[in-house]
Formats: structure tokens, C-alpha cells, sequence
């Protein structure tokens, strides 16, 4: 009997599913971005159980005819691209064609569907790949699919299903990037017949921030804006002081698809320098255009990961556009609004707990109720068949309980993921209701651009801070965050431009290292001579520098040699660049003042005066705020001298 055997259609697509189908998060994806390219403008989701039950995507787009829809259950069938030249020209979101036949190798799917240009419309219904029923329908132009029981036939895969909680997550945080993506199609999602988002689809995408991220976060981003030949750049990004402790909440757009690129990321975070603290990270929303030539989006079967061209360009393009975005921006925090709105933390163990049987269900499939997951018991067998209809009525069992508790305390996507800030793993936030007349009203909302106030210094608290005046109101000022400042752009101005000059030494400075490093610096060497480090073999596993380049710190000589051979070794590369920074930073750090230090009036003024001509006044180099403000409408409200929001008791 031959041993390689051609892998049967469905056992085929169930392979396939593995890929593209890794939890109800991926369903919602393939089906929604199907609707999107069918040129629908309104796009609803339905969810039970967070989809592991059922999923329901209703669109209005154009549908699919009554002599295709069986086709495009078919491997690899798809209406995008028809030549090979079509896989270097992609403008749509699915162009594989696995997404429908590896959800109906492993679910249970039903398609309603209706073109405007036939009398009827279609009825589908597909069971783990196999077709039911198939007959006319009358429906509305536009397309309806549901994919009930996840994973029915394939029990293993459920031990890798999280809680409830966890899956809804995900699939919000899908449903969020797709709605930013796409700010001109009205999306909304309902999880056990609680809306969770909506959108207005109205085109403008600070108000699709708006309906994501909430009012408050909205007024604190900023548009940015930059093109060149190849690329056109457009977008929103959060002030410094709005953060988060996940690079989770940057979504980055390239052609209407979001796409998952450390480098593009880690550059939205470099051009913010030291206005970021350590560890923190913005939120930005970015849209790239570019000719789809220069982008390879058939990398991995979920399509988020692609291949770009001139990516060093765009990295450059993106760094400048955020920069100027910030350049001229007032970046001073205002601490009472700050105050009033800081979300409160969830308890780590304030959660939902869905409560489950403790036998397991039958022999086939278990729940822990410890871990929250499903799991397969040891007595299953490998080539054991699952009947569809047996495995539906086991599963039934878990439900009751949990539509009790979800009815008890309804459970939306804002409760599951409120930002916690420490433990962030999804980028929903928890929003107020809001009204499309207050999104306007944000987005409408004008933005004062003066810079830095004239601060007028008049006393100082504990040694630690320094308190001063304006028009604007009250300003209190971190002394050591600010001479930091302060010293940080002096000695980045003091290392200087770097340059190939070198500088003879009138001692020469040997270095040993152990034999492993010895080996990667002499195999590097020339990436040492380019910037002017000439290291020469001493013997042994040392070397000799008799002359550095001109720009090295004097006194500074050998302790920069052995930093930056430090950096080759650890990153694999030298960026002087880098190095400066570095540098400048920790100079910065050692030699300011610090806390409980008293300054006289006269040493205070010059502090302040100093930090109004830096060209960051509002951040020390680790990205801490120097300063803070409280309007003097806030402290008004403060002292409830404001009783009407409308009139002071200042105007009686």
C-alpha cells in the first residue's frame, strides 16, 4: 500500500483552518473584510458566547450571485485576482480564498445572500464542509452569514479556546482595528444583545476614534501629515502625557488593511524621543498609502504580516510627520483633568465566572473550571470521528448557566478590557455613551498651539518643587526633571556633530575581553574603522588604541571605547546616534540637582528661564512631564468657586 497519499478536500481544509482559523476573533476578521470588499456600508456583528455559539455578519454590500455562491465555499476560490501580475496589484482585504471553506470544514454555516440584479436570492447551509441545503430565498441586497458551533468537529482545538471574557476581548479589539481602518462604513457589534460599538461610517476619522476610544482620549490626539514620491501619510496620534504600557493600542493602516510591523511601530515611538517615558507607549491610528507594488501583503495566510519596499523611507517619512505633529505643541499636562478623569483600576480578580458542571462533558470533551478552558480527556482517540449532531447536544449544557449570569450582569466588551493600564491585552476602552453631536463637538473643537508660557517664579515645597504663575494659571515644576532637561541639550550639544577626524592619544589604552567577544569585535573590525575606532590585536585577547575620533568627551576616552564596543555587542550594530543620546541621558541624570535641594529666587529664575529656551521644555530625557498645570478655571472648580458651569462667582 503506498504510503503518500493526496490529503482528502475537507481533512484539507481542516489543515487549513488551523491557520487561518485560530479562534472566533479570526472568523469575525475573514467575514467583516469579506463584507468590506463587497462595498457595504453598514456592517453588523452579532455574537453568543463570544462566537464560540454563534457569529451572524449582516452587510448591505453588493452580495454574491445565486451561480457563484456554492463556488466560493471551494479551496481557493476567490473573485480578486485572476493572473499572476494580480497578486503585485492587491487592493482588496481577502484575495486567498481560504477563509470560507476553512470556516465551514469546522462550523456549522449559513448563507443568505441576494444581488440586486436577480429575483431571489440564495440560501446555504454547509455542516463541517459538507452541504445540507441549498435552495431560493427572498432577501434584501446584501449578504447574511452565520457560523454556529466553532470547532465543532475538531475538539482538540478547544483546549486552546480561553474564557469568554478573553475571546470577547479579541474580538473586539478586530472589530476596533477594522473600524478605524475603515471610517466610512457604520460598523456595530453585539455581544448577548448588548451593543458594544457602533460607528457612524460618516467618513471622518477622528470621529471613529471617538466611537472607540471614547471623548476623552479623542481631544487628547493629534492629526499628523506627511507625503512623498512614494508614500502619503495621515493620521492621529496621542499626546505624550495620554500613554499606554502596550504598543497594542498603534494601529498601522497600510492601503484600508491593518498590519501588524515592529519596525513601523517601534519608529511611531522613537519620534516621540524623550517625550515618552520609559516603557510607555502612544496611542496612534496611521494610514499609509502607497502603490500596492511596493507592498507584499501574501506573506501569511491571516494577511496582517506583510513585506514592504523602501521600508527605510517610510520609517523616515513617519518620524518626520509625527515630529512636526508635536513640534509645536503646548505638551504641559493639565493636572486637574488628568485627575478627573483617570480611569479607575479593575481588581485582578473582579472577573465573571461562568460556573460549569464538574463532570465533564461525556467522554468526548471537558471544561476545566479552574483554567477556564475547554480540554480533550485522554480516553479520546486520535481517529475518532465526531458526529455533529451528538457533540451539539453535549455542548448544550454549558450554556444555560452562563446566560443566567450574563442576564444577571450583562457583559460588555468596555467591562472586560477597561484600561488597566499594567495589563493591557486589547486596545477597547471603557467609553460613556456618547452622541453624534458631542463627537462633533470634539472633533470641531479648537486647539490652542501657544507653546510655553512666561512663568513667574514665587516660592518652592520641600526642597523638591518650584511653584510659578502665568495668565493661564498655576504651574508646578519638578526642579531636577527640569534642570535635567536643561543639561540633556547642552550635552548633546557638547558631543557635537560627529565627524571622521581622529584625535591621537598620548597614552594608548589596551582592552582585553574574553575570547568569545574578542573573536566578534576582530570579525567586526570594519564596522569600528567607519566611525573612526581603530582597534589593533595586543596579544592574547586585548586590544591597543593609540588614537579615537575627535568627538570623544575628554577624560571620557576609555569609558566610551568599552560603551560603544558594548553596544556592538549586545545589538549587533553602532548607532552613534544612539550612543549620543545615551549618553547626553545619563550625563544629564548624574549632574542635576536633586530632590531636597533648596534654590534660592535667584537660582529659580534662572532654572525657569533656562527651561523656556530648551527646545523640549515639557519632558525630562526619560520622558517623566517637567511641569504641570491647573488652569485657573480648574482651580476654581477646586475651591467649587464655579457652582454653574456656565457663570463664576467671580462674574457676580
Amino acid at each position: 500500500m503506498a504510503k503518500i497519499l493526496e490529503l482528502s478536500e475537507q481533512l484539507a481544509n481542516q489543515i487549513a483552518a488551523g491557520e487561518v482559523v485560530e479562534r472566533p476573533a479570526s472568523v469575525v476578521k475573514e467575514l467583516v473584510e469579506n463584507a468590506i470588499d463587497a462595498a457595504s456600508t453598514q456592517i453588523d456583528i452579532y455574537l453568543e458566547e463570544a462566537g464560540l455559539k454563534k457569529i451572524q455578519i449582516v452587510d448591505n454590500g453588493e452580495g454574491i450571485a445565486q451561480e457563484d455562491v456554492k463556488q466560493a465555499f471551494k479551496r481557493h476560490a476567490t473573485s480578486k485576482i485572476y493572473h499572476q501580475a494580480d497578486l503585485f496589484r492587491i487592493r482588496t482585504l481577502g484575495f486567498r480564498g481560504e477563509a470560507l471553506p476553512s470556516i465551514a470544514s469546522v462550523a456549522k454555516v449559513t448563507i443568505e445572500t441576494s444581488v440586486s440584479s436577480e429575483e431571489s436570492g440564495s440560501y446555504l447551509v454547509l455542516v463541517g464542509g459538507k452541504e445540507e441545503t441549498f435552495e431560493k430565498a427572498a432577501m434584501r441586497q446584501g449578504t447574511k452569514i452565520t457560523v454556529e458551533h466553532l470547532f465543532f468537529n475538531t475538539p482538540a482545538r478547544l483546549k486552546y479556546v480561553k474564557t469568554i471574557q478573553t475571546e470577547l476581548s479579541n474580538v473586539g479589539d478586530i472589530v476596533n482595528r477594522l473600524a478605524l481602518s475603515h471610517p466610512n462604513i457604520a460598523f456595530r457589534l453585539f455581544h448577548e444583545g448588548n451593543q458594544m460599538l457602533r460607528t457612524s461610517g460618516n467618513g471622518d476619522l477622528k470621529q471613529a476614534i471617538a466611537g472607540v476610544y471614547g471623548l476623552q482620549t479623542t481631544k487628547k490626539m493629534r492629526p499628523i501629515q506627511g507625503n512623498d514620491l512614494d508614500f502619503n501619510i495621515h493620521g492621529y496620534i496621542s499626546l505624550p502625557e495620554v500613554t499606554r504600557a502596550s504598543r497594542n493600542y498603534i494601529s498601522t493602516i497600510i492601503n484600508g488593511r491593518y498590519i501588524k510591523n515592529f519596525v513601523l511601530n517601534k519608529a511611531i515611538t522613537q519620534a516621540y524621543g524623550s517625550k515618552l517615558m520609559v516603557g510607555r507607549f502612544p496611542i496612534a491610528i496611521i494610514e499609509i498609502e502607497m502603490d500596492p507594488l511596493l507592498v507584499d501583503v501574501n506573506v501569511h495566510p491571516t494577511k496582517q504580516e506583510v513585506r514592504l519596499s523602501k521600508e527605510a523611507e517610510l520609517v523616515t517619512l513617519l518620524k518626520k510627520s509625527i515630529g512636526d505633529a508635536l513640534k509645536e505643541e503646548n505638551l504641559i499636562p493639565n493636572a486637574y483633568e488628568n485627575k478627573l478623569f483617570a480611569k479607575p483600576k479593575l481588581p485582578e480578580t473582579e472577573q465573571i465566572e461562568l460556573e460549569m458542571p464538574q463532570k465533564p462533558m461525556s467522554d468526548r470533551l471537558a471544561y476545566d473550571t479552574r483554567s477556564g478552558e475547554f480540554y480533550v480527556p485522554n480516553s479520546i482517540k486520535e481517529d475518532q470521528k465526531a458526529d455533529f449532531s451528538t457533540i451539539i447536544e453535549e455542548n448544550e449544557f454549558r450554556l444555560e448557566k452562563n446566560r443566567e449570569i450574563l442576564s444577571k450582569k450583562p457583559m460588555s466588551i468596555n467591562d472586560q478590557v477597561a484600561d488597566t493600564d499594567d495589563k493591557e491585552s486589547s486596545s477597547l476602552h471603557k467609553t460613556p455613551q456618547v452622541t453624534t453631536q458631542m463627537i462633533k463637538r470634539v472633533v470641531d473643537e479648537p486647539i490652542t498651539k501657544e507653546r510655553f508660557p512666561v512663568l513667574e517664579y514665587f516660592g518652592q515645597m520641600h526642597g523638591t518643587y518650584l511653584f510659578a504663575q502665568s495668565q493661564e494659571g498655576l504651574y508646578i515644576i519638578d526642579q531636577h526633571a527640569a534642570q535635567e532637561r536643561i543639561k540633556y541639550e547642552l550635552f548633546r550639544e557638547q558631543i557635537g556633530d560627529v565627524t571622521t577626524d581622529r584625535q591621537a592619544l598620548l597614552v594608548p589604552i589596551v582592552i582585553e575581553y574574553p575570547s568569545n567577544e574578542y573573536l566578534k569585535i576582530v570579525e567586526a573590525k570594519a564596522v569600528f574603522e567607519q566611525i573612526g575606532l581603530m582597534l589593533e590585536p595586543f596579544g592574547g585577547y586585548s586590544f591597543v588604541i593609540r588614537e579615537h575620533p575627535a568627538w570623544f568627551l575628554k577624560g571620557k576616552e576609555e569609558q566610551t571605547i568599552r560603551e560603544l564596543v558594548e553596544m556592538f555587542l549586545e545589538l549587533g550594530y553602532i548607532s552613534i546616534k544612539e550612543f549620543r543620546e545615551a549618553t547626553a541621558i545619563m550625563m544629564s541624570c548624574k549632574q542635576s540637582i536633586k530632590a531636597n535641594h533648596y534654590l534660592d529666587e535667584k537660582q529659580a529664575r534662572i532654572l525657569l528661564k533656562e527651561l523656556a529656551q530648551c527646545s523640549n521644555p515639557f519632558n525630562c530625557p526619560h520622558g517623566r512631564p517637567v511641569l504641570i498645570h491647573f488652569s485657573n478655571a480648574d482651580m476654581e472648580k477646586l475651591f467649587k468657586r464655579i457652582q454653574d458651569p456656565h457663570r463664576s462667582l467671580r462674574e457676580e
